[in-house]
This record gives C-alpha cells, sequence and structure tokens, in this order.
C-alpha cells in the first residue's frame, strides 16, 4: 500500500483528520451500500479514480484448493499492550466484556456471549519514523489558478488525536466445521502452510497456527457455540475499573478495519482456507464476511494489479490514469506487513446521544460515524438519521475502538 495512503488513514484513525477531510483527499465518491453497509468511502478507488488502471478490480487466483471449511466462531482475539491491566478495565467497563481470569501478566475477556480476548502486557512500541518532507507539488499548467484556491482542509485541531498507539491485536483465532484433528492438520500441510499445534486437551481445544500472505498469526480451531464458554467468567481484575461501567452489552463483530500488504491476495487467501466471501472488489479493499451471524471485515492495501505492481503501491506512484509517475525500483523489497487499525463492535440498544454522553462523562473522545460520503444524502450526514450509526474513542493503550449500532446481519 502507498505509505502516503497509509499515513492518511492512520492520521485519520488517530482522530487528526475528519472524515469529511478524508474523503475530499482521497477523492472518495459515492458508492452502493454492500449487504453489511460498511462504510466503504475508507477505500481510496471512488469517484474520478473509479475504473482506472491503478484500481483494477481483477480477483486474486485462490492460492491453493479451496479446504472447503466454514468460519463458524470467531473464538479470540490476542492483544499485546503495554499495559495489559488498563485496558482490559477499560474494555470491561465500557464495553461490558466478563472476566475470566487476571493472572497478573494477562486477561481473559468473554466478548459478549460468542467470543473472547486475550490482552498481555509488555507490549514496547517501535520508534516512531522520522518526519519525511512532503515532495514539492507539480508547477501549474498555463491557465491554471487551482493553487490561489486555498487547500482541501487541514488536519485541524489535534484534541481528538490518540498519541502513540502501544497495543496491537496480533492474532485471530476462528471456529472452524467440519472439524477433525488429523484431517485439518493435514490439509493444512498439504497446502504448504507449516501448522503449529496449540491444544489444550482438557478444555477440549485443538487449533493450528498458521501464517497467512503477510505473516500474520492466524489460528483455526474446533470452536463452536456447544464447547465455548460454557462456564461462567467470574474472575477479577487486578487493576480498578477507570470509570463507572455503561452496563452496554457487545452484540456483534461489526467489522475489523484490516491493513495489509496485498488485499486481493489475503482475500484470495482467507476465502480459499476458511471460506470468508468477499462483497465487491473495490481496487483498493475488498469486505468480507465470516458469516452472516458472526461479523467481518474491510480488508484493504496495495493493488497488485496496478500498473507498477505492489511496488507503485508502495512507494506511492500511482499516477494520474493509474501510470507510475517516476520509474520504479523492481530490486526494493516489499515490506509485507498487517495491521488491524481498528475494529467495530455493535451494542445493544444504541441511542446516539446517550453513547456520545457515556463517552463523554467518562472523559472520553467520541468521533462520530456515518459512514457518509459527499454524494450520501442530507439523513445519512446526522447520526440521528444515518442508516449506520458510530463513534470511535480511544483506548488507554491508544488504540482506536468503534461502537457501533449494528447488531446483526444486515443492519445498514
Amino acid at each position: 500500500m502507498s505509505d502516503a495512503i497509509n499515513r492518511i488513514f492512520d492520521d485519520f484513525d488517530r482522530g487528526h483528520l475528519s472524515r469529511r477531510t478524508l474523503l475530499q483527499m482521497l477523492g472518495v465518491g459515492a458508492m452502493a451500500a454492500t449487504p453489511f453497509g460498511r462504510a466503504v468511502a475508507q477505500g481510496s478507488c471512488g469517484g474520478a479514480n473509479r475504473g482506472t488502471p491503478r484500481c483494477n478490480t481483477t480477483p486474486f487466483p485462490p492460492p491453493f484448493a479451496a479446504t472447503g471449511w466454514k468460519t463458524v466462531l470467531v473464538d479470540h482475539f490476542s492483544v499485546h499492550a503495554a499495559d495489559y491491566g488498563a485496558e482490559a478495565a477499560f474494555f470491561n467497563a465500557l464495553m461490558g466484556w466478563k472476566v475470566r481470569s487476571d493472572d497478573g501478566s494477562k486477561a481473559v475477556l468473554d466478548i459478549g456471549d460468542w467470543g473472547s480476548v486475550i490482552i498481555r502486557g509488555g507490549y514496547q512500541p517501535p520508534a516512531p519514523p522520522q518526519p519525511v518532507a512532503a515532495a514539492a507539488p507539480p508547477p501549474p499548467a498555463a491557465g491554471d489558478t487551482s493553487g490561489a484556491r486555498g487547500g482541501r482542509g487541514g488536519r485541524g485541531g489535534r484534541g481528538g488525536g490518540r498519541g502513540p498507539v502501544r497495543a496491537v491485536w496480533d492474532n485471530f483465532c476462528v471456529g472452524i466445521a467440519p472439524w477433525d484433528t488429523k484431517t485439518v492438520e493435514a490439509e493444512l500441510k498439504k497446502r504448504g502452510l507449516d501448522p503449529v499445534a496449540d491444544h489444550a486437551p482438557s478444555a477440549d481445544f485443538y487449533s493450528f497456527h498458521v501464517k497467512d500472505p503477510d505473516g500474520f498469526d492466524f489460528q483455526v480451531s474446533n470452536g463452536n457455540r456447544r464447547n465455548r464458554r460454557t462456564t461462567p467468567a467470574n474472575g477479577k481484575l487486578l487493576t480498578p475499573p477507570p470509570f463507572e461501567p455503561t452496563g452496554w452489552k457487545t452484540m456483534y463483530l461489526d467489522h475489523i478495519s484490516w491493513q495489509c500488504t496485498s488485499y486481493k491476495e489475503s482475500v484470495a487467501f482467507y476465502q480459499a482456507l476458511v471460506g470468508w466471501q468477499p462483497l465487491g472488489d473495490e481496487g483498493s479493499q475488498n469486505e468480507v464476511v465470516f458469516a452472516p451471524e458472526i461479523g467481518g471485515a474491510l480488508i484493504r492495501g496495495g493493488n497488485a494489479y496496478m500498473p507498477g505492481g505492489l511496488r507503485a503501491a508502495a512507494a506511492g506512484r500511482g499516477g494520474r490514469g493509474g501510470q507510475p509517475a517516476a520509474p520504479i525500483d523492481t530490486t526494493a523489497p516489499i515490506v509485507r506487513r498487517t495491521v488491524f487499525n481498528h475494529i467495530s463492535f455493535g451494542i445493544a440498544d444504541f441511542d446516539p446521544d446517550k453513547v456520545k454522553a457515556a463517552l463523554e462523562s467518562r472523559g472520553l473522545n467520541a468521533r462520530e460515524d456515518t459512514g457518509a460520503t459527499a454524494e450520501s444524502p442530507p439523513e445519512d450526514h446526522d447520526i440521528h438519521t444515518a442508516h449506520y450509526k458510530s463513534y470511535h474513542t480511544t483506548t488507554p493503550n491508544g488504540w482506536d475502538l468503534q461502537i457501533s449500532d449494528k447488531v446483526r446481519a444486515g443492519d445498514r
């Protein structure tokens, strides 16, 4: 993915950019609503960019024969945080996640009645990158007075900024069906995925870790609704709550904002491996559904089929009409990575005014997000009448959490 686009999305996720400014910078126009009603305005291939060579929507071929497996459960996420206790206490008090255990180095919490999160301590954020001077804009053509019209809107105040992010969501485990431990292991090996076993027979838990195209730790397990969270979560946290509990109940995995090196490649990988269904290639991203009753992800990144491929995307050289603006260094390595920028969870009884008041009364930021674009009807720009209602806020470790009204498939 273009470093420039990466920086734009990072600024948006940190609250440094408004949605309007984001759309202006990306030149995004209206797009048809998907069944999951995701904020497809996060893509960069709307408006004038749609249909250009850099926004090629040809799907990536599957990396191997489809397994035939289906995703039936969000088993758990794993989070690495600088201060695991503060993060766990935050989610417990804000989102109503119940505590299973806290051993002084990690905490395990239930997400509603359908998933879990393991929050570990000891994360050390990487050193911040050195600022890079922006390239000078090209001289205007004769008669072009656009330079005198002012900019497209700056970052505005930084009061909503998060500061450094001191947490990463670094593992994702799903339950699949059908499950037979020996068969699953053999099928993974047959596809060259080098599975690493991670079993807990006493808890009826069997799983394997594999690496996705970017080396992200993805885990498949025998988890299903019948063999997970069969006992009450009655644990206690060692860290006191940061504020009065909201009483909210987390109902649904609205979406994961999933940024990777080559989004087409990742979509093809997960579709073939665990049956995730893509909803439509936009040219810079694709939304996938794990299962209608579970939720999905918005997977975005570099487009391998743009002129110059992933190296052009990484260099930010899409150029006008999709042509590279300068020669591409074909010997430069492609640095692969996957990042969960944020995750949106749907809560029960979402009332926009009450949710905002609950956040702000607890000293938390509440950044409105209706998914509206410049071409959306007026009602979609008002959180009281929009089809999609949500707020972004910030965890104690600087991570972007989104809270929405989406509690089932088809909500829009």
